[in-house]
């Protein structure tokens, strides 16, 4: 007896062409796309995350697009909650739940679900940066591993994740990696799941992600840039580290040239790809996987696949 698949996981690395194929396969099952990316989540940031296209969300429905601010402390924890809301209305309706983006953690929190650790909070984050600014990286993180000795795995130069040890062990009492046994339940029945890793021989990726990049600062890129830094966020905040923020900030300030950020933009890109492609090498085993290509002809292999 066959199962009826409910949801359809296509992750892959930045460029690689995971909208394209979703908004084939969304044509052909008349499913729902459901973004996992963690930069696409943010409104303002429609061109610098590539976001789907204004007539593109007019056509499919999308859900998690564009609905937080760049100013919000956002995380995996609140991208779950918002995902599992989505896709129960979605199996309650009947539609299949098209889930795509490049955020590794995204899929992984919705086959196994999340640490129970307690949630960020603008106090505690304010608390955490005050004590390492006064004490310097290396103190702060000797200080934390007093309090938490599994944090001697950390590196004291990793301020995002030093930064939230501290502030689970002083709001809680118990370390972070003390936590990883109270965990949330997971999203998916993987019974009713098709997962897929969109691969890209590394030249190609290279040639699309510079060429994509290209077409970003043609659609108004830097101008996004201006406005975003216009609103004075924290640079800790995660939409800060969105892809070409910080080089166009230097251009912006006059710091370097606009083609030095550019370069150095479309350097960082690829490395960033690099690394996902190495996440989902080794986290996602036991997903199929597809050789990017035409994406009507992926999406009907991936329909091929549907129970």
């Amino acid at each position: 007896m066959s199962v009826k698949t409910e949801c359809v996981l296509i992750a892959g690395p930045t460029a690689s062409g995971k909208s394209a194929v979703a908004m084939a396969l969304a044509r052909a099952t008349g499913g729902v796309i459901v973004n996992a990316d963690s930069m696409q989540i943010y409104r303002q940031l429609r061109i610098l995350s590539a976001r789907p296209s204004e007539a593109e969300e007019a056509e499919i429905p999308h859900r998690l697009f564009g609905f937080a601010d760049v100013r919000e402390p956002f995380s995996v924890a609140r991208w779950l909650d918002a995902a599992r809301g989505v896709l129960a209305e979605l199996k309650a309706a009947g539609r299949l739940a098209i889930v795509t983006g490049g955020t590794g953690l995204y899929f992984k929190a919705l086959e196994e679900g999340l640490s129970a650790a307690p949630s960020s909070t603008e106090e505690g984050r304010q608390a955490a940066r005050q004590r390492r600014d006064l004490l310097g990286a290396a103190a702060f993180h000797a200080e934390l591993v007093r309090l938490d000795p599994a944090s001697a795995s950390l590196n004291p130069g990793d301020t995002q994740r030093t930064l939230r040890a501290w502030e689970v062990v002083t709001a809680s009492g118990r370390g972070l990696s003390a936590w990883q046994d109270v965990a949330t339940e997971p999203v998916l029945d993987l019974a009713r799941t098709v997962r897929v890793v969109i691969e890209m021989d590394r030249p190609v990726l290279n040639a699309r992600i510079d060429a994509r990049f290209d077409q970003m600062l043609a659609a108004g890129a830097l101008e996004e840039a201006r406005a975003f830094w216009s609103l004075a966020p924290d640079p800790m905040l995660p939409a800060s580290k969105t892809l070409g923020l910080p080089q166009f900030r230097k251009a912006l300030d006059g710091e370097i040239a606009l083609a030095a950020a550019v370069a150095d933009a479309k350097l960082q890109t690829r490395r960033f790809a690099k690394r996902q492609s190495t996440w989902f090498r080794n986290q996602t085993p036991d997903w199929v996987r597809m050789q990017a290509g035409d994406a009507d002809a992926m999406a009907a292999a991936i329909a091929g696949m549907l129970g």
